[in-house]
């Protein structure tokens, strides 16, 4: 049985859950918790790079201290925080930091590299593990910055993917500024949102080369230059490298939603879960379903086996759904009703591991020694 480490960040807390007794499909989960009392986790990572445990991230949000980054190499027994704020805007920015919402390790050749993206709108790169970070002064330079607008959750870079192929190369996304690109660390950044629409401007502007209100942005595992795309709006499909993107949401119940996360080894498949609408944020015609493509879009299918059969009412956030890298593949999703949902083979059948917990605000899972 794979030993997979699941972390769910609440808006009060973090809980942390490791398989026990049993088989895959109906082993024990034991869960601590809350680490980060009261806290809001927003952004969790699973930094498996080094030789030794994993490095754990979290990123906290105190309503009292504010916003900060924590460390675990124990699997989470102990925590540790920098004596010093981890991330802070620099004073010529005129900004300071209200929250961080992803943190990303960088590529294989890179192991201290870590990324976070936070509120509002800024990338900071760190290197040495998360310990401290800078900020990359050129995406938050970029001519385009000052039309840049914050959505309905305010102005967050809650998306960063490295290039496994090289370090250099990150794709990054802000809401509501769209997704901007690097192909040189960093030095440069360009906006790659062609075809993506934004639905909130007029006709005339319906595709704009920035200012689209992108959730989140997944990559193929099997195709590096593949990627899909949940918008405000859209479900969207890129096989250039971003360059470009397709619609590839006709057939879904609704393509709005928040999260899309990918399969960790199969090429062609996603997973997303559909709400009704910008105005009604529920899950698509009241049920509790994730659906999945296996031919990169062309075609979906709703996954409830095992999931609730009455009418559901909790969506699921940007973060809050996420493969693991057993194989089978472990898909996992939170809700906004505290409930954590689990399928040890690829989405075919759920089952709920917890309840009542706090409003789930990001959902990661990884195999771990």
């Amino acid at each position: 049985m794979a030993d997979v480490l699941l972390a769910v960040g609440t808006r009060k807390g973090l809980f942390l859950a490791r398989q026990k007794e049993g088989r895959r499909g109906s082993a024990v989960w034991e869960f601590t918790g809350p680490h980060f009392n009261a806290q809001a986790i927003y952004s969790f990572s699973i930094d498996r790079r080094g030789s030794g445990p994993p490095r754990l991230l979290a990123g906290g949000d105190s309503a009292h201290w504010g916003p900060s980054i924590f460390h675990s190499d124990d699997l989470g027994k102990t925590w540790k925080e920098p004596g010093q704020p981890p991330i802070r805007y620099p004073r010529d920015t005129g900004t300071s930091l209200e929250r961080v919402w992803q943190l990303q390790p960088g590529g294989e050749s890179e192991p201290g590299v870590v990324y976070a993206g936070t509120e509002p709108g800024g990338l900071f790169r760190s290197t040495d593990g998360g310990e401290s970070f800078a900020l990359v002064r050129s995406l938050w330079e970029h001519p385009t910055r000052q039309e840049w607008e914050p959505g309905g959750g305010g102005l967050g870079l809650h998306t960063v993917l490295v290039d496994p192929r090289d370090p250099r190369r990150v794709t990054v996304a802000v809401s509501t500024a769209g997704a901007y690109r690097t192909a040189d660390g960093g030095d440069s950044w360009e906006p790659c949102n062609r075809g993506v629409s934004a639905v909130f401007l007029p006709e005339s502007r319906r595709y704009p080369e920035y200012g689209q209100c992108v959730h989140k942005i997944a990559r193929d595992a099997e195709h590096p230059d593949r990627f899909y795309l949940q918008n405000h709006w859209g479900v969207f499909r890129s096989d250039d490298d971003a360059t470009s993107w397709q619609s590839i949401g006709d057939s879904l119940p609704s393509d709005f939603g928040f999260p899309v996360a990918t399969h960790p080894r199969r090429g062609g498949v996603a997973y997303v879960f559909p709400l009704n609408a910008d105005a009604d944020r529920v899950p698509a015609e009241h049920r509790c379903r994730v659906h999945r493509t296996q031919d990169a879009g062309e075609s979906w299918e709703a996954l409830d086996a095992g999931l609730p059969e009455e009418p559901h009412y909790g969506p699921v956030l940007r973060d809050a759904l996420c493969t693991d890298d057993a194989d089978p593949a472990g898909v996992y999703f939170g809700n906004r009703n505290g409930e954590v949902f689990a399928s040890a083979d690829e989405g075919d059948s759920w089952r709920q591991l917890a309840s009542h917990l706090p409003d789930v605000l990001c959902v990661r899972a990884a195999v771990v020694d």
